[in-house]
């Protein structure tokens, strides 16, 4: 019984979105490890902006320095 739990930050992801990366990446168990779908639960949890960091940066830091 696989679990995936995918986070992404919260900036503008679409349902439609969220629908194709729940199917692709059930998809993959099956292939990959001969999954059953119906016992594969994928998780999209979206995380506020400020709530993440890269390289010891919150994210919109990280951001600007790399764009330098």
């Amino acid at each position: 019984m696989p679990y995936v739990n995918i986070k992404v930050t919260r900036e503008g992801i679409t349902p439609e979105q969220k629908a194709e990366l729940i199917s692709g990446v059930t998809d993959l168990l099956v292939r990959v490890l001969d999954k059953a779908p119906a016992t594969t639960f994928v998780v999209i949890d979206e995380v506020a902006l400020e709530d993440w960091g890269i390289g010891g940066l919150p994210v919109e830091q990280y951001r600007r320095e790399m764009a330098l």
